[in-house]
């Protein structure tokens, strides 16, 4: 009767208050001893940090749900520092990356790592347009070395044994857009800006685009991403399923706001047609513009909210939520491992046509000339048999049309009207 009482017998307390305190010593004794163990990372830690000054790596304590730093435990920052150049990745970088994550995969006080960029204008633009242009430009066999490099970095984030978590601090472009949607978690500052830069810039998006999008978006808003070039405010991202969450980062009179630049009262127009996220236009536009010159960009809602998934990740299983994450990423894995291979090869050559024009146009371009081919001049001159030599390149490239109308001493006003 008694153990139907809800009465707890005073020695069924001293052995449960025993366990406790024998568990509690079992724990100390675990943690306290001084077990040699394996190092499994592929460098030392003095040759991974010098591996190259833009990228960072560092332990920060993973906090309780108290909101307090837990005691040996840590999540691994990895950090894309070259603002300058909008975080945009170069060869030694892409090594660091792939070590650095390495570094965090076998850590076994890390909790998850946190994938991010400096500052709040871009987490990445993708690959350096200037090394790019200058050095692997119509060298292909010297960019087909580089890409291994690159598909490397995707698969050290796609394989890494912790949760990945991408902090979108700004614009996600490019190459940057393709190694944030291989991590697993994505939280951005709703002011971020996303999209794919191949076609217009002579390159494809096979670094994870064309793999990625269709499983995430659907092929139909793949196609419309990696085709047309387009870029799209962090809320569509969110309403697409692309982003984990979204935050505001403006704030205007001490109070944050949402991105005045992008429609976010309504979800369709009078005719149906999604305008949730999309940009804003005439009067509506010119308010959020005014709006954005009086606030300041502040991201603390950002790492409020980036430390909070962390925090949640804390109280899982370690190798349930890894066993988990490592299912859930097969969709990914599927595609990217079946494409990589060959996307790096035809890459490499694509060097010595469109992408040696692409991105010397870009890097060559300026405000006033643009940073696009001629791409009308392309066509027509494809079409005519052309054959891709310095010619052509020269041809297509920024500004190529006003250079020739000044050579042959014409206005270029008048040659631009004759040439429509």
């Amino acid at each position: 009767m008694l153990a139907h009482s809800g009465v707890v017998p005073s020695s069924c307390r001293r052995t449960k208050v025993r366990s406790i305190v024998m568990s509690a010593e079992a724990v100390r004794n675990v943690t306290d001893t001084k077990q040699e163990m394996k190092d499994h990372n592929l460098v030392d830690e003095p040759i991974r940090l010098s591996a190259s000054k833009f990228v960072r790596y560092e332990k920060r304590p993973v906090k309780g749900t108290d909101g307090r730093a837990v005691s040996g435990l840590y999540n691994a920052w990895i950090t894309l520092d070259n603002p300058a150049q909008f975080n945009s990745y170069n060869t030694e970088m892409v090594k660091a990356v792939i070590l650095a994550f390495r570094a965090a995969s076998v850590a076994r006080d890390v909790v998850a790592v946190v994938f991010t960029g400096t500052g709040d204008k871009a987490f990445c633009t993708g690959g350096n347009t200037q090394e790019y242009a200058e050095y692997y430009a119509g060298n292909p066999q010297e960019y087909r070395g580089y890409m291994r490099l690159f598909n490397d970095m995707v698969s050290a984030i796609l394989a890494c044994d912790k949760p990945v978590i991408c902090r979108v601090n700004g614009m996600r472009i490019g190459g940057g857009q393709e190694i944030g949607m291989a991590c697993d978690f994505s939280v951005a500052q709703d002011l971020a800006r996303f999209g794919q830069a191949g076609p217009k810039h002579g390159s494809a998006p096979i670094g994870g685009a064309t793999d990625f999008l269709p499983v995430v978006i659907g092929s139909e808003r793949a196609m419309v991403a990696c085709v047309l070039c387009e870029p799209f405010s962090a809320h569509e991202a969110y309403f697409m399923g692309i982003l984990t969450d979204i935050v505001p980062a403006l704030k205007v009179d001490g109070k944050f706001i949402a991105n005045p630049l992008v429609e976010t009262s309504r979800v369709t127009d009078e005719y149906g047609r999604l305008v949730f996220g999309k940009s804003k236009t005439g009067d509506a536009l010119k308010s959020g513009q005014e709006l954005m010159k009086r606030g300041a960009v502040d991201l603390g809602l950002l790492d409020e909210k980036v430390e909070s998934l962390c925090t949640k990740l804390l109280y899982t299983f370690p190798e349930c939520t890894t066993k988990t994450i490592e299912e859930l990423r097969k969709p990914k894995l599927d595609a990217w491992n079946r494409n990589k291979e060959n996307s790096r090869a035809w890459l490499a050559l694509n060097m010595m046509t469109e992408a040696r024009a692409g991105f010397r146009a870009f890097n060559e371009g300026s405000k006033d000339t643009g940073r696009e081919v001629d791409f009308i001049t392309l066509r027509r001159a494809l079409a005519a048999n052309a054959k891709w030599d310095d010619s052509l390149t020269d041809a297509i490239l920024p500004g190529a049309a006003e250079r020739r109308t000044l050579v042959a001493g014409l206005p270029w006003t008048d040659a631009a009207t004759a040439a429509r």
